[in-house]
């Protein structure tokens, strides 16, 4: 008898649990758009090359066109759908909106998850390859232009909105900073 090539799965997608069968070749990008109708998350290149299926696995980013559905389980999927709280923009679709951080708005959803994770790793300390300081005890390097660029390098934009994007997750970040300053 040979083996199944299926399962029955559940993901967590944007704090909802989700069960579906799949076929072990499912990527978690298929999961999302053909059998759970989460179309936010777009397929680009379908070959983790240009970043316009990113999401946040556990809060750090992923291309889910190379991540299996299979393998997802048990873990925090949040999509674009996911990042609103309610009404509320997240800071950084608020910045993209407001500096106007898109175009045709095909890689919008992927370079808005990358964002919100670039601005996460940078808070947390963690070097780029353009950071010239990477001692730990130095701390975030400030984020730069060029820190931004670098970081969100993953991510295409065949409309070459980059000068835009580039600002909108600047001002994101310097929303959040005062925001966890206000907090504290």
């Amino acid at each position: 008898m040979a083996p199944s090539t299926s399962s029955a799965i559940t993901l967590n997608i944007n704090g909802e649990k989700h069960a579906l069968p799949v076929d072990h070749r499912t990527t978690l990008l298929d999961a999302l758009r053909e059998h759970l109708d989460l179309t936010g998350t777009k397929k680009g290149c379908d070959h983790g090359q240009c970043g316009a299926c990113t999401v946040l696995l556990d809060g750090r980013r992923a291309v889910s066109c190379l991540q299996l559905a299979v393998a997802a389980e048990g873990r925090e999927i949040t999509t674009i759908e996911g990042v609103a709280d309610g009404e509320q923009l997240h800071p950084v679709q608020q910045a993209f909106l407001d500096l106007d951080g898109y175009q045709c708005g095909y890689c919008t959803p992927g370079q808005i998850c990358s964002a919100i994770a670039v601005i996460e790793e940078h808070a947390a300390g963690w070097p780029s390859a353009v950071t010239d300081d990477v001692r730990p005890e130095a701390g975030p390097p400030p984020l730069t232009a060029e820190e931004i660029r670098e970081r969100m390098s993953g991510n295409l934009c065949r409309c070459g909105a980059y000068v835009s994007i580039v600002q909108a997750v600047a001002q994101a970040a310097e929303a959040e900073q005062k925001t966890k300053e206000a907090a504290a």
